[in-house]
């Protein structure tokens, strides 16, 4: 560890500094799994729903089988699960392959646990999509092996997209979305390979889109670029919860992001490099402003490739003030991202005097309260956290109060 970031470790306890605020044990205790994860309805008037999500378990013998004699994509699987319909939960087998296409996941499906039957690895869904396109380009990217047509169940979310009277096809361009209530899916490789055929511009690009309640992805392998997750809530004033358990997740810009309460367990996030070499970010939360919980990342490791390493340029995270383009950031009313990192491992490779980068869509500058009694929520400063984790690029306060940092764990 450098002279530098071993001083600003010895002076980095709670409160922190106003560009890198740190919890005190008393702050933490509310940031737990089971808060981001336990109320569900409005964000005006949530309602105490617990949910608590188990390992997903899959079945000896699934409703659908894709890959091998069986169905020869999955989206034919997901539009035969959405006709068969009722509440019982139905399952789909990915057989080890290379999957090339979309996958659209409509709400009203009955609950859903898309796996891979086989190393996750080895079960890949892949597309190349850019959301630099146009709508009508978009749409005949998607579907130009005829997978959407009139009467199917994802037509709505396919047209959707495909009548945008926007200038590009933004957030469409994704792998796999789902709008579908209890969705599972565990085991699964997903891909968006536009990678590094791109400029380092803005190209968003994304692997995996989730915009509905009670969504829990296990053993995953996200892979992507720019904008490569995003965990969405649909309607910007309804909560949707995301579980995401043991999953790796790759990319270089916002590449964790979205409006979801989310929990992150035993994951790896890895920075990468190779298109954009510097001033990376990982995530970019838009949390409703009236809601206390964004984004907890818990027992995780967060880490950067050599060319991070070798020039720590990168950033742990950012607000995104969606919506805010032209009227700057409004206390109370844009998004204000919510992010708490704990029990984590933090490797080398990100910026010490600024870990936090200013906001995406307004680039208002970051700011943390470090105010003795500090509101945690105050609208007009960022809510960006740290507590407890280790590594090189670590900040934790032992119970004394007294900094410690770890070895490293990679």
């Amino acid at each position: 560890m450098n002279t530098v970031l071993l001083m600003l470790t010895a002076l980095l306890v709670a409160p922190g500094t106003p560009a890198r605020p740190v919890l005190s044990p008393t702050e933490a205790a509310p940031f737990t799994a089971a808060n981001y994860l336990g109320s569900s309805g409005t964000y005006a008037a949530p309602v105490a729903d617990p949910w608590r999500p188990q390992p997903i378990r899959t079945p000896r013998r699934p409703d659908f089988v894709v890959g091998g004699h069986g169905l020869t994509d999955v989206q034919q699987a997901v539009d035969a699960a959405y006709r068969t319909g009722g509440t019982r939960r139905l399952s789909i087998a990915v057989r080890p392959g290379t999957y090339t296409g979309t996958v659209f996941i409509p709400a009203g499906a009955p609950p859903l646990t898309i796996y891979g039957d086989g190393p996750p690895d080895q079960v890949k869904l892949e597309f190349t999509i850019d959301a630099t396109i146009t709508p009508a380009q978009w749409a005949a990217q998607v579907n130009a092996d005829g997978r959407y047509a009139e009467g199917d169940p994802a037509w709505p979310m396919f047209q959707s997209c495909a009548t945008k009277t926007t200038a590009t096809a933004a957030l469409c361009a994704t792998v796999v979305w789902s709008q579908a209530t209890d969705l599972r899916l565990k085991g699964l490789t997903i891909t968006n390979t536009l990678l590094d055929t791109v400029d380092r511009g803005t190209h968003q690009a994304l692997a995996l889109r989730t915009d509905a309640d009670r969504t829990q992805l296990e053993n995953l392998r996200l892979i992507g670029r720019q904008d490569t997750f995003l965990a969405n809530a649909d309607n910007v004033n309804t909560i949707a919860r995301v579980s995401v358990r043991n999953s790796y997740i790759e990319g270089d810009t916002d590449f964790v992001f979205g409006r979801a309460a989310a929990v992150f367990d035993h994951c790896e996030f890895r920075l990468v490099s190779s298109r954009k070499a510097s001033g990376g970010v990982i995530f970019a939360p838009n949390t409703h402003p009236g809601f206390p919980y964004g984004f907890l990342v818990t027992r995780s490791r967060i880490i950067a490739d050599d060319g991070y390493r070798s020039a720590p340029t990168g950033h742990l995270g950012r607000a995104w003030d969606q919506g805010a383009g032209a009227t700057g950031y409004l206390p109370g009313i844009t998004p204000n991202g919510q992010l708490v990192i704990r029990d984590s491992y933090l490797g080398e490779g990100f910026d010490t005097a600024a870990p936090w980068a200013p906001a995406a869509t307004t680039a208002r500058p970051f700011l943390a309260r470090v105010d003795e009694g500090r509101d945690l929520n105050d609208v007009n400063y960022n809510r960006l956290w740290e507590y407890a984790n280790h590594g090189p690029f670590a900040v934790s306060p032992t119970r004394s109060g007294q900094p410690t940092t770890s070895r490293s764990i990679s």
